[in-house]
């Protein structure tokens, strides 16, 4: 399993000629690791805890809708409660917000109430009518009224009526109080309650533009995807110059908009008006500067960057082929997306179902009964956590292998047309039958840097508000170089993969492979890895620009009641995410290019018998790079000759 293979042999680079399995013992490894995973969710469905997740239990230990044993120690456990399939909230106000637990009373009834019940004789009606007890089991119902601890045994009055459909078999009120309650403790826990009810209320109030917006951002990220798809060409050029003049006449206007803030900020204004014009002229100048900082870094990047542009297109232009062949790629972030989703429904549920397991332990405190899991057995969320990261990066490792195989695949086959007819198919089947040990491991890697980063963040979220700044500085420097270290290494993943789907090699000689080819062609492979980003990027910016641009617009008429922050950044957040999940597929198929392209220019030169595989238009770029190269060395020598018979003089 170790990553210090043998010594370094001299490799052909023919993909697609012989196929072997690799990494076997790590694919064994993770095979045992999602063993593991089953036995924890075959302990939490063995132990009862499926069961009273779904079906709920009281504060004694008894699941609802069933006959229950008895629990000792525990007076009312064991009672039978098959005719009572519902659980019910004493008080449902009564929750400890930071430990997130319900501290009423629940028990087992027949029947939720349909209507609000306000006095102890409302009670007793409900009860002789439905059957159904809303006290205590150890209370009558002609005692309702006049019990001496019916202020603890029975539920606080009113009694509201529950939904229709009762929410996992729980009596859930559908005009709660409390819900004021838990909008005042996320108010405190945040501090500054005037501009927290401000902000919330610019969000409820702007609802419909913010949906309005997000559709916005999905609509333009696949008009871009179109447009990618087919002319990829004058892409550049056009993304170029929208962004400019996009950057520029957005900073432009948000400043005008701030001046315009500015000028309608009055004395005269009512409290609440004045409160949400000073926060809007705060927020716009915010914007303002972050957008007039952003500009002059773009313009300063365009500028240095503005001789690449035709290495761009010749990239860009060969990678609208591929989706040309492979049109199935752009389908692919919807399949990796599902599985996470099902996957994260899955782990999601077990974790409910951990948390509802254990043996039964009273609380001292209430009196009520919780169920805990002790010793060894409380490491299993542990277990469950680490295999949330480990299996999450595996699917999308899988997504980088597949697309990779598929690309490698199209560039190195030179008659297209015996191309397998759904290469991404056959790009999977080659994963499942020889490589998922590969990307297990590489998923691994970003695993062991992943949970240490997600520690130390934790821990510095911790720390905020005490003393110690020195100790969470240090703690913000470890998590940004192990951030950094995720990126890096998450990069050469990606490039291992792509040496996998050519050379069938193991992931570490694979990651060793790639990364002496890339630090051979470092200066080249680098130029057209950061020009082929920087675009994909600014085709991320204009999606964010163009959205945001949108909201400022739509959220400038309801300047007088809406407060700007929030909106707008859920608004952006969103644009930004899926404008990334479109995108992404298509700079995987770009850094993929780069590193066959690095691989073609180094074992092939055009001769006879050691053709390119590469695309024209990509062999056009090499040529007139190479002429451009020897044409400046041919004028560099001559200066460097005549400054010589000059005596140096020549500037």
């Amino acid at each position: 399993m170790g990553c210090c293979g043998s010594t370094q042999k001299s490799r052909e680079w023919k993909p697609l000629e012989q196929r072997k399995c690799t990494d076997i013992p790590w694919l064994l490894l993770f095979i045992l690791f999602n063993v593991g995973m089953l036995c924890i969710c075959g302990f939490a469905i063995a132990s009862g805890a499926a069961s009273r997740l779904i079906s709920g239990y009281d504060s004694y230990g008894n699941t609802c809708g069933q006959r229950n044993a008895k629990i000792p120690g525990i007076d009312l456990s064991g009672r039978d409660h098959t005719s009572r399939k519902y659980v019910f909230f004493l008080d449902p106000c009564n929750i400890d917000i930071l430990r997130r637990k319900m501290k009423s009373v629940a028990l087992c009834v027949s029947k939720c109430p349909d209507a609000e019940l306000k006095t102890y004789e409302d009670l007793t009606q409900f009860s002789t009518a439905n059957g159904s007890d809303l006290c205590s089991y150890d209370v009558l119902p002609s005692m309702y009224s006049s019990h001496p601890n019916q202020t603890t045994k029975c539920p606080t009055l009113p009694v509201h009526p529950s939904a229709s459909l009762p929410v996992f078999h729980r009596c859930i009120p559908v005009d709660i109080s409390c819900y004021a309650k838990f909008a005042e403790a996320f108010i405190t826990f945040v501090s500054d309650n005037s501009v927290v009810h401000r902000v919330i209320a610019g969000v409820m109030t702007s609802k419909e533009i913010i949906m309005s917006l997000c559709l916005l951002a999905l609509v333009l990220s696949l008009i871009l995807m179109v447009v990618i798809r087919y002319i990829s060409v004058v892409l550049v050029w056009i993304l170029t110059a929208v962004v400019v003049v996009g950057s520029i006449g957005g900073t432009g206007i948000l400043w005008w908009l701030y001046v315009d803030h500015s000028k309608s900020v009055n004395a005269s204004l009512p409290a609440l008006e004045l409160e949400v014009a000073k926060d809007n002229q705060k927020a716009l100048l915010i914007y303002a500067i972050a957008a007039t900082v952003f500009t002059v870094i773009l313009l300063l990047l365009m500028f240095f960057m503005r001789k690449r542009v035709a290495l761009t297109i010749a990239l860009f232009h060969v990678a609208g082929k591929v989706f040309t062949h492979l049109p199935l790629l752009v389908l692919q972030p919807f399949w990796t997306f599902l599985t996470l989703m099902l996957f994260w429904v899955y782990w999601i549920t077990v974790l409910l179902f951990l948390g509802s397991a254990g043996s039964p332990v009273q609380n001292n405190q209430t009196g009520l009964l919780e169920f805990r899991m002790d010793g060894p057995l409380q490491y299993m969320v542990w277990y469950h956590a680490v295999g949330l990261i480990w299996i999450s990066e595996f699917i999308l490792a899988c997504q980088q292998m597949t697309v990779a195989g598929a690309v490698v695949t199209y560039y190195f086959t030179r008659d297209k047309s015996q191309m397998p007819f759904t290469p991404i198919v056959s790009s999977v089947l080659r994963l499942i039958r020889y490589h998922l040990g590969t990307v297990v491991k590489g998923a691994f890697i970003i695993t062991l840097v992943e949970i240490p980063r997600l520690i130390l963040t934790y821990i510095h979220s911790q720390l905020k508000g005490k003393e110690n700044s020195c100790a969470r500085c240090m703690l913000k420097a470890c998590i940004c170089c192990l951030w950094c270290l995720e990126k890096c290494l998450a990069y050469l993943n990606m490039n291992a993969y792509t040496a996998t789907a050519i050379n069938s090699t193991n992931f570490c000689t694979s990651a060793r492979d790639a990364f002496f080819i890339l630090a051979e062609n470092a200066l080249r492979v680098a130029a057209i890895n950061s020009v082929g980003d920087f675009v994909l990027f600014l085709g991320k910016v204009l999606i964010v620009s163009c959205t945001a641009f949108a909201g400022v617009l739509a959220l400038n008429y309801q300047r007088e009641y809406t407060v700007w922050v929030l909106p707008l950044i859920i608004v952006c957040v969103f644009s930004f995410l899926v404008a990334h999940c479109f995108l992404s597929i298509f700079e995987i198929v770009v850094d993929v290019l780069f590193l066959c392209f690095a691989i073609d220019t180094k074992y092939n030169d055009g001769s006879p018998g050691r053709e390119y595989y590469m695309d024209k238009a990509l062999m056009e770029f090499v040529e007139n790079t190479r002429k451009a190269t020897e044409r400046y060395s041919k004028t560099e020598g001559e200066r460097q000759e005549m400054k010589s018979m000059t005596g140096g003089t020549l500037a």
